[in-house]
C-alpha cells in the first residue's frame, strides 16, 4: 500500500505514481511561480511538482504568506511586470470567446486592448490549492493587487474528467493553468502540449493504481483557482 512505497524526492509522489523519468523540461520566456498552500502539497493527484519538473523556468513555493513577489521568487522582480490567476467571480461567458488569457481590471472586467494588456508580462503567479486555500493565499499576500489579473477561458475541459468534481466547467488543474497561461504568453503552443502529455501520463498511472486497489478515488474538487 501507499504508507510501504517508496517516495519520488522530486514530484514527492509514490513511485508508482511517478513520471520524472518521462519529463524534459520545456524552456520558456515567461517566468512561472506556483504558491502552494501547505495543506496541498501531499495530494496524490497534485501537479505542481510535475509543473516544476516540466518547465525550466518554474519555481514552487510552499506557505501561507510572503512578504513580496522577490521573497517568495528569490530573485528581484516587480509585480507589475507579472500576472496572477485572479480567483474572482468573473464568468466564462463574459469574457472574449477568442481568447483562453484575458487579463481583467479591477472590477472584474475584460479589458479592452487586450495584446497590449499582455504585453510586457515577465511571468504569472498560480496558487496550488483548494478554492478556499487560494483565497487563503490571495488575502495573505497583499503585493498579489499590484500584479494584473489574469483569467482563463478554456475552450477544452480539464483532463481530470472524473477523476477530480470540478467547482465549475472551465477549472483545471495547476499544470493546466500554467500550460495554459505561459504558452500563450510565449506563444508557443507546444509548452501546453509538452505539459499536458506529462499531465496525461500521471493520470494514467493513476488510474492503473485505482484499478490496482494502490489509491482510492480522491472526493477533492479541483485543485486549480482558474477563473
Amino acid at each position: 500500500m501507499i504508507e510501504d512505497t517508496p517516495v519520488c524526492p522530486h514530484c514527492a509522489k509514490p513511485d508508482f505514481l511517478c513520471v520524472c523519468a518521462e519529463v524534459s523540461p520545456v524552456k520558456t520566456r515567461t517566468s512561472l511561480l506556483i504558491l502552494q498552500h501547505p495543506q496541498e502539497q501531499d495530494r496524490l493527484l497534485g501537479t505542481a511538482r510535475v509543473t516544476e519538473r516540466g518547465l525550466s523556468n518554474c519555481v514552487v513555493k510552499v506557505g501561507l504568506s510572503w512578504p513580496s513577489l522577490a521573497k517568495a521568487l528569490g530573485r528581484d522582480a516587480d509585480p507589475s511586470q507579472w500576472g496572477i490567476l485572479f480567483l474572482g467571480a468573473t464568468r466564462a461567458a463574459d469574457l472574449p470567446r477568442d481568447r483562453e488569457l484575458v487579463v481583467l481590471d479591477k472590477k472584474g472586467a475584460a479589458l479592452d486592448n487586450q495584446d497590449t494588456a499582455l504585453k510586457g508580462l515577465r511571468g504569472v503567479v498560480v496558487f496550488d490549492g483548494s478554492w478556499s486555500q487560494a483565497k487563503t493565499l490571495w488575502w495573505r499576500n497583499p503585493w498579489v493587487l499590484k500584479a494584473r489579473r489574469l483569467a482563463l477561458n478554456p475552450r477544452a475541459k480539464s483532463l481530470y474528467g472524473n477523476l477530480r468534481r470540478e467547482p465549475r466547467r472551465e477549472a483545471l488543474s495547476t499544470l493546466e493553468a500554467a500550460a495554459l497561461a505561459v504558452s500563450r504568453l510565449d506563444g508557443k503552443p507546444e509548452i501546453e502540449t509538452a505539459l499536458l502529455k506529462d499531465f496525461g501520463l500521471m493520470l494514467d498511472k493513476y488510474r492503473a493504481a485505482l484499478a490496482d486497489g494502490l489509491v482510492a478515488p480522491e472526493k477533492k474538487k479541483s485543485a486549480s483557482p482558474a477563473a
